[in-house]
């Protein structure tokens, strides 16, 4: 089997690479940017890799459809991370569209598994400790919450969209907080940087973290198995820490950080008084923080991945294995 993926060279995109090299019997292709992007991959990969760097911009007319010759499975893990909601939309939703497009060109390929987010789930109205699960309704208002559920959400849609009508096969993973070496020190889950401090606003809700090799194994299993077939998966460990453990753990083992711990009603207040603010302002003060974010994002949930276990995964790192390995690598980087 013939396994594309794109976004290989990012955080998550190299992990997965590394995943596929310990599943035999495959062939890889890595799709890159740039050149400078593959040299840098290559550079990690052990001399007897079996991998295959291909150039293209899934934005660029043409580059999707010669990209999928020969491929039988996509794992399409390239999506906007960062900057403005254009870009992120940009380079999430169009660059998706453009490659599915390219799938009427591409007969062969017969699966593509998509990388999605915890961000598409519509947790407002979820009381304190409910589960969320693969059942949990989607965002109703992803414009009420930020570019990256926005992008993520249109994402998944526009996939089962079009999979749909092409009648191929479509399996979706929904990775909670991806961490590791290499990632962010912070999810906004746990709080935010200001001033240099860290306001920490998740408190003692859990925290779903997903350590980057175990995730990428996931993928690799929904990309392999026969039992994912069509299905839906959350991806995050089993020992999940609170938000405010995180933080102690890192304030022990990394330091450097001064917080303030603000409770969920300061927050709430906070929320209205700036999307008050805003509306009169007519949006001189950016709503970044309001009463549907806080309620989202802030309200302490459980996590359900007895799914992905369902299918064979097992966790390859232990939460207490990763947070060691990710605090020593930030430790490292002040040294």
């Amino acid at each position: 089997m013939t396994i594309l993926v794109t976004g290989a060279t990012g955080f998550l995109g190299r992990s997965i690479i590394g995943a596929l090299q310990q599943a035999p019997g495959h062939e890889i292709v890595a799709q890159v940017r740039s050149a400078k992007n593959a040299d840098a991959l290559r550079a990690s990969l052990p001399a007897d890799s079996r991998v295959t760097f291909v150039s293209a911009n899934l934005l660029t007319r043409g580059d999707p459809a010669r990209i999928l010759r020969g491929i039988d499975v996509v794992i399409h893990a390239a999506a906007g991370m960062r900057g403005a909601p254009a870009e992120m939309y940009l380079n999430t939703v169009v660059a998706t569209r453009n490659l599915l497009d390219a799938f009427k060109e591409a007969p062969q390929v017969r699966r593509i598994v998509l990388v999605s987010s915890f961000a598409v789930y519509g947790t407002h109205d979820l009381p304190r400790g409910a589960i969320v699960n693969e059942d949990t309704p989607l965002e109703a208002h992803p414009e009420w919450r930020d570019g990256y559920a926005l992008a993520k959400l249109h994402q998944e849609q526009l996939a089962r969209e079009k999979v749909a009508e092409l009648g191929r096969e479509l399996v979706v993973l929904r990775p909670g907080v991806i961490y590791g070496p290499g990632g962010s020190a912070f999810s906004n889950r746990v709080g935010v940087n200001m001033f240099g401090w860290m306001f920490h606003l998740g408190g003692s809700n859990k925290l779903p973290l997903s350590h980057v090799k175990n995730c990428a194994d996931a993928i690799v299993l929904a990309t392999t198995s026969p039992a994912a077939a069509g299905g839906t998966f959350n991806v995050h460990d089993d020992e999940l820490p609170s938000c405010g453990e995180y933080l102690r753990r890192f304030k022990r083992d990394v330091g450097g950080v001064r917080s303030i711990r603000v409770p969920y009603w300061m927050l709430m207040l906070g929320s209205r008084l700036v999307e008050g603010y805003h509306r009169k302002s007519r949006g001189q003060l950016p709503a970044a923080f309001t009463p549907y974010v806080t309620r989202s994002l802030y309200v302490g949930r459980r996590y359900d991945n007895s799914r992905l276990h369902s299918i064979g995964w097992k966790p390859r790192v232990s939460t207490a294995d990763g947070l060691k390995e990710m605090f020593g690598y930030l430790r490292g980087l002040r040294a």
